[in-house]
């Protein structure tokens, strides 16, 4: 998982343009999920969010996906769940203190952001983690609130 996870950091400047092309198509079909129900279709969206964002980024299905606010790099990588930049033990060659064989989390999220279009995203202050929504869909949380529907458990912004 960690090499993957590194290759598409090197790379995040193309995950990036697939996740805008993607991310349309989900907002598109935004009827079909509403006549479903949102709360039928969770479980298998949440399956092929898992399996997609889990083989690529290792995600750990927080449900407030900011990957591309941080050059592809899952924040929920990093030993201390830091949303938003590095601790002050980061090691001078770029590892983290927690795990000295891994590199920081944070390191990797600006060097994948200075690859992306919107690389700059990665200077917005995340909220913290709502701890309730994991296990959830992030796409399906995207869809509905750029939308303007939401559920009961949607009390926090997102981005992809």
């Amino acid at each position: 998982m960690y090499r993957m996870r590194r290759w598409v950091v090197r790379h995040s400047n193309v995950f990036e343009m697939i996740y805008r092309r993607f991310e349309p198509l989900l907002v598109k079909l935004d009827p079909v999920w509403r006549r479903l129900g949102h709360e039928r279709v969770e479980a298998p969206v949440k399956v092929v969010e898992k399996a997609v964002k889990g083989a690529l980024f290792d995600c750990q299905m927080c449900g407030q996906c900011i990957l591309s606010s941080t050059g592809m790099s899952c924040p929920m990588n990093c030993p201390k769940s830091l949303r938003n930049g590095p601790c002050g033990g980061v090691r001078a060659n770029g590892h983290c203190e927690v795990k000295p064989d891994m590199m920081c989390v944070w390191v990797d999220a600006w060097e994948g952001s200075r690859r992306m279009k919107h690389g700059d995203r990665i200077d917005a202050v995340q909220l913290p983690v709502d701890y309730r929504l994991t296990g959830t869909s992030a796409w399906l949380r995207e869809v509905r609130q750029q939308n303007g529907s939401s559920s009961s458990t949607d009390n926090s912004e997102t981005t992809k």
